[in-house]
């Protein structure tokens, strides 16, 4: 508690990240209060009822995402989302378009301006789509005032919707650029959590009621087990030793050849991130898609069959695909983001080599046989985490507590602290106070020492 106390005291004393905390939380202030901000003519209550035997499917991740401002119909009902789906897009099209490879990789501050003008206009654009979808989705629901003209509805709700994108990719940047961590990441993980008291406490409750300690403890337990696993599985490297080549050196009258230094090259066990897990979901929401539309829309019942167990993230073929893409997902996405050839050929222009491995491409060739192989134990984590929620579900019926077993939440959640913890303890170090932990080092994500933090 001492070193608690002591290491809050050092926190404060340092001027800049004080001000960058500050910053930080007036900003996710401000972004949770605009969430309760209701659209012009919608009733919440009304799209509340009607979206409650949909919790599980698309509007209900996108509804997680948001801290439950899709299910208020508020401004900020689409989030930060439109905003990261176009960063995942001109990501992807700097692995498969050389005009944006060349932004990414050879043009420096202007191509990254370039990019980032690029992202914003293409977020309008998804903006404009979305909100068109989920204003749709809106007025099927009944929940639009009858009194309020349809045209009218329907060009303020969409500028209002697009405003507070804006505004929160506004705030996601101010965040990143003078707060405290990655904005856009912080503001997805503040929507998350902002749903975690009541979950817990309607689960606490909820197996009290039952006088069911052993079973609560046994899931709190559990739980805390998931957490720990993944911030091993993220912090996880496989150090590939690399050694620099001989130099002279003076001595006296002598010159002598000298050993060169050592270092090694971290290379992720889960370098993928979350990103799998989102890809697959994504594919998951075509199922549930079609069967909305086999359904009539929703209104006529349920999808029957393989494609109803697809739309239901608890059953057994559902657990299956999920698992398959995303393991399929994770050495696509890695292979995409770690280039061998170029860890080679930045090895060869520093004078460096791995021992008993020849320059060029047997370099190239280790190097991938290497994350090949630990990108399996990674993968089939990954997988099982997108899948603990149906186990989870297994032993109780709050679908709420449930998801925070594993999915993206958890994920999300757990690389957010470490990133934001890691920044802390940088300052902290950087002005010659303690860190927040006595031994180890917090890692948050990819921390590469050596040649790994210039590649």
């Amino acid at each position: 508690m001492k070193k608690l106390i002591t290491t809050i005291q050092n926190i404060w004393k340092i001027k800049e990240l004080r001000e960058r905390i500050g910053l930080t939380l007036l900003m996710l202030f401000v972004f949770r209060l605009c969430s309760f901000v209701v659209l012009p003519g919608v009733n919440p209550e009304a799209l509340s009822r009607a979206g409650q035997n949909g919790s599980q499917d698309i509007l209900g991740v996108i509804n997680m995402f948001t801290g439950g401002a899709f299910e208020n119909a508020s401004l900020m009902a689409l989030g930060i989302m439109p905003y990261i789906t176009a960063s995942i897009i001109v990501q992807l099209l700097g692995f498969a378009m050389p005009y944006f490879q060349r932004l990414q990789q050879k043009e420096g501050e202007s191509g990254r301006k370039k990019l980032n003008q690029i992202t914003r206009m293409l977020t309008v654009a998804i903006t404009l789509v979305q909100g068109g979808g989920y204003l749709t989705y809106i007025n099927s629901m009944n929940a639009v005032d009858a009194s309020m003209p349809p045209g009218l509805f329907w060009i303020s709700s969409t500028i209002i919707l697009s405003a507070g994108t804006m505004f929160a990719m506004w705030i996601g940047e101010k965040i990143t650029d003078k707060g405290l961590g990655n904005g856009a990441s912080l503001l997805i993980m503040i929507g998350i959590i902002s749903r975690i008291p009541q979950a817990f406490a309607s689960e606490i409750g909820t197996q009290i009621g039952q006088n069911a300690w052993f079973k609560l403890i046994f899931e709190f337990g559990l739980l805390f087990a998931v957490v720990m696993a993944i911030v091993l599985i993220i912090q996880g490297v496989r150090k590939v030793p690399i050694q620099f080549a001989k130099h002279m050196v003076q001595r006296g009258n002598t010159t002598m050849p000298a050993a060169g230094a050592r270092d090694y090259i971290p290379i992720k066990v889960n370098a993928a991130g979350v990103m799998p897990i989102i890809f697959a979901q994504a594919l998951m929401f075509v199922p549930a898609t079609v069967a909305q539309f086999a359904s009539g829309g929703g209104q006529t019942g349920p999808a029957t069959g393989l494609l109803g167990q697809l739309t239901n993230p608890y059953s057994v073929a559902s657990s299956v695909f999920v698992f398959l893409l995303v393991v399929g997902f994770t050495y696509i996405y890695t292979a995409l983001i770690v280039n061998p050839t170029q860890y080679a050929e930045y090895l060869k222009r520093q004078n460096a080599f791995i021992p008993g491995i020849k320059p060029g491409k047997p370099t190239a060739d280790f190097i991938d046989a290497i994350t090949t192989r630990i990108t399996l134990p990674g993968s089939i984590f990954l997988g099982l985490i997108a899948i603990m929620p149906a186990f989870a579900g297994l032993f109780t019926d709050n679908q709420a507590f449930a998801s925070f077993f594993g999915g993206t939440s958890i994920l999300i959640g757990v690389a957010v602290v470490l990133d934001t913890l890691q920044q802390v303890e940088s300052h902290l170090l950087m002005r010659r106070y303690d860190g927040l932990v006595k031994s180890g080092k917090i890692q948050g994500r990819t921390r590469l020492q050596g040649i790994g933090s210039n590649v």
